[in-house]
């Protein structure tokens, strides 16, 4: 399971949720960006970092450390790449904070001594995913972060109730939709888009679409017509559903992508909004389109 991918999802569309993993989130927390920034002499990325908005001045800068497999030599990494782009940043950033996300204590590097003043300090976080407690009682956002953990027999149930209750307690239940939906797809890797909807109780046929086609199709008495009026549907649901997650990665699309995207089969349109999960660029969902015309 991809998890580096999912959390770089989520962070990227929904900045703020980070901070809810905090005790003291800054105050303008909403308006805070994700990015990967780059540092010369001696260039290197930092994948994971929350950016102030830019007209603020003596900001806090964020860095954010997923980390699901053991490494030993993780915080001398994160620190040392942290305090040189802060060095270098200084003009900008009055402080830093770090936050390290663990699925369970068992995956920190085992000889944290030399890091023991900062580690124990109010300027780095360590989140421990298992210890948040009941998912059920979590925040929703939350919540999404600890799903990544649940094993196979858990998810399902735990996953259907993240969904009622986003209907219940916010009005983005259609981004945590879209978030959970994904979550699924990576933990039942065995499972196309269709079968996560059901198992999830959100499969295309309880859709408003499916109902009004098929309220047309009663009202017409022509079974054919119905047949072809559900499958109309299903196929808009799935384009519609595949542009939305496009438009919020990676930008408007080019008209020639869209009218390309348009013209797919429902087949291709399930097997390409799976896909672009892995898609870190527009480029990557031309190259997946030229290949599939080839």
């Amino acid at each position: 399971m991809r998890r580096d991918s999912i959390f770089y999802k989520l962070f990227q569309q929904y900045p703020f949720v980070l901070f809810q993993l905090l005790e003291k989130p800054p105050k303008n927390a909403e308006l805070y960006k994700f990015d990967s920034v780059a540092v010369k002499e001696p260039k290197f990325e930092i994948d994971g970092v929350f950016l102030p908005p830019e007209n603020e001045t003596n900001g806090t800068v964020y860095f954010s450390e997923v980390q699901f497999q053991k490494d030993e030599q993780l915080y001398e990494r994160l620190f040392a790449e942290s305090h040189l782009y802060f060095y270098r940043n200084r003009d900008r950033f009055n402080d830093w904070q770090a936050v390290i996300i663990y699925p369970s204590r068992s995956i920190e590097q085992s000889d944290i001594s030399p890091h023991r003043t900062l580690l124990n300090g109010d300027q780095v976080h360590r989140i421990y995913l298992d210890e948040l407690g009941d998912i059920q009682e979590l925040p929703v956002w939350v919540g999404l972060m600890v799903l990544t953990t649940l094993g196979e027999s858990q998810a399902p149930a735990a996953a259907r109730d993240l969904l009622a209750r986003s209907n219940q307690e916010t009005s983005s239940n259609e981004m945590i939709l879209e978030m959970i939906t994904t979550i699924m797809m990576y933990r039942f890797e065995n499972l196309n888009l269709r079968e996560v909807q059901i198992m999830l109780g959100i499969s295309l046929e309880r859709s408003r679409a499916y109902q009004e086609i098929k309220q047309e199709g009663r009202q017409e008495g022509i079974q054919e017509g119905r047949q072809e009026g559900i499958q109309e549907g299903r196929k808009e649901s799935a384009f519609n559903l595949v542009i939305r997650q496009l438009h919020k990665r990676f930008g408007e699309l080019p008209e020639e992508v869209s009218n390309t995207i348009s013209g797919l089969s429902l087949t291709d349109l399930e097997n390409l909004s799976e896909a672009l999960l892995d898609f870190t660029s527009l480029p990557d969902v031309q190259s997946w389109l030229s290949q599939l015309q080839d």
